[in-house]
């Protein structure tokens, strides 16, 4: 790993030197690790759709919509939580919590008894879920380069793709093994497998340096010392201390006065778009095929196979495809967020959105056969391609790194809990919503609701790439007239 050796004469403060570190490969393992909890993050809310159609349980509508959509009120409730404690006790303690409970979630989804277990892991695997959220992206923001912030950022997106293409290709592993098991022990080993990445995040992630800029904060020099060594930035511990006060004279200054609220206007600005951001991430559909995917295009291959089980496989296997074309539209997210910026990528992918939503829409009010599956299929994987480029990995991006590190952990977990929220209800009214105006006639409120989000994009989300993390709240406070344009 190289070092960056920071000269005592100079009065630079720490943070701006690993600001300009150029990432090693110990920064794309570390995000990696880091990123764990994505990949089951995907695993965990995915594995539900190939899963659905073979579970034994009479359940009713309502118990069906939670059975999909609570692992999104546990993740509500996990990241409300990880909020608070990950200011108060940092981000790597909460991240080897989060792999635990991951771990004994994945378990008990497997070796459940009844319908009411099964619910109950799937919430607690959404606390997992949802303090994941909370943490990853404002851990990675904290010590990533600020050029490269972006692309480290937004392996938290692809690593979730990751895990809801693996998902399914799990699911046609032991569906094709074992079809006569289907509703045996096929949709428990679904389940179970999640606990194997699961439990090696848990023993990885012991290995993680501290965010520095949280030690900083805390007042812990030496831990500063030792995380920003493990970075390759070397410092003195009398550098650390000078830069602390550097930053803490800055801050008085531009604030004006000793002891300001750190829930200032612009960060409640902030709070306020990047929350609203989620909710369009949400409310737009992504996850009504990624999730509900198997169940909804069974239908369209029931004439085509013999059984209900082959029908389902062919569900499974389509809704492959989509996870796959998820996988690697993200990459171009990864390659452009930080060249083109988030607002262009977002406005751009929202656009596409619209598009690929009213094709989808067409095949299904004017085709039938296979001219239907065609169009269908082809609007349903651009629109998830379009998502992915410029719109999942933003939101995620923008939460972590748009806060100020004292109350990052808490600001980010408000916003991750709206946008768990919003996937809760969007999940769980699909169902009636479907049933009520049919499924093309939702893909064009979809749409709608894309471009009003083009619209918010472009009233109210500053332009973020290449600042410093704690220059951005700054967009928003003079947004929010508290200080004045440059």
């Amino acid at each position: 790993m190289a070092v960056v050796n920071v000269n005592p004469t100079q009065h630079k403060n720490v943070l701006s030197e690993l600001d300009q570190r150029a990432p090693t490969t110990f920064y794309w393992s570390l995000t990696l690790l880091a990123t764990i909890g994505g990949f089951l993050f995907g695993y965990d809310t995915a594995n539900i759709g190939s899963a659905l159609n073979f579970i034994p349980y009479p359940l009713s509508g309502f118990a069906l919509g939670y059975l999909v959509a609570g692992a999104s009120v546990g993740a509500a409730v996990g990241a409300i939580l990880a909020g608070p404690l990950t200011d108060r006790f940092g981000r790597k303690s909460l991240l080897i919590a989060d792999a635990a409970i991951y771990m004994v979630g994945a378990l008990l989804s497997a070796f459940t008894w009844n319908s009411y277990v099964l619910l109950g892991a799937r919430t607690l695997i959404g606390l997992a879920i949802g303090a994941d959220s909370a943490i990853a992206t404002a851990y990675i923001s904290e010590y990533a380069p600020r050029e490269r912030r972006g692309s480290l950022a937004m392996l938290q997106q692809w690593m979730i793709t990751v895990g809801i293409l693996v998902s399914y290709l799990v699911a046609l592993v032991i569906l094709w093994s074992l079809p006569d098991q289907a509703r045996g022990i096929d949709w428990r080993l679904m389940f179970g497998i999640g606990a194997v990445p699961a439990f090696a995040g848990l023993v990885l992630r012991t290995r993680m340096p501290e965010s520095p800029r949280w030690l900083l904060g805390r007042g812990r020099y030496a831990d500063v010392k030792r995380a920003l060594g493990k970075l390759g930035v070397e410092v003195t511990v009398d550098q650390v201390e000078r830069s602390a006060t550097e930053i803490a004279a800055l801050e008085e200054l531009r604030k004006g006065r000793e002891g300001v609220n750190r829930w200032t206007p612009g960060v409640r600005r902030a709070v306020i778009v990047v929350s609203v951001f989620f909710v369009f991430q949400q409310i737009t559909g992504i996850n009504v095929p990624l999730y509900y995917g198997p169940h909804l295009l069974a239908p369209l291959f029931g004439s085509a196979h013999g059984s209900m089980v082959d029908a389902a496989i062919a569900g499974v296997e389509v809704t492959a495809i989509m996870t796959a074309v998820n996988v690697g539209a993200t990459y171009f997210g990864f390659k452009y967020i930080d060249r083109l910026g988030r607002r262009r990528l977002a406005m751009g992918s929202y656009s596409g959105m619209t598009a690929s939503l009213l094709i989808a829409a067409a095949g299904l009010t004017f085709l039938s056969g296979m001219a239907e599956i065609v169009v269908v299929m082809i609007g349903l994987n651009l629109f998830i391609a379009a998502f992915a480029v410029g719109v999942g990995g933003t939101g995620w991006l923008i939460q972590g790194e748009t806060f100020p590190t004292e109350v990052r952990g808490r600001a980010a977990a408000i916003a991750a809990t709206v946008d768990w929220l919003a996937n809760f209800a969007l999940i769980e009214v699909f169902p009636t919503w479907e049933s009520s105006i049919g499924l093309a006639w939702v893909l064009v409120c979809f749409a709608g609701l894309c471009v009003m989000a083009i619209a918010f994009i472009a009233l109210f989300l500053p332009e973020t790439k290449g600042l410093p993390v704690e220059e951005i709240v700054h967009l928003y406070e003079r947004q929010a007239g508290v200080e004045p344009t440059a």
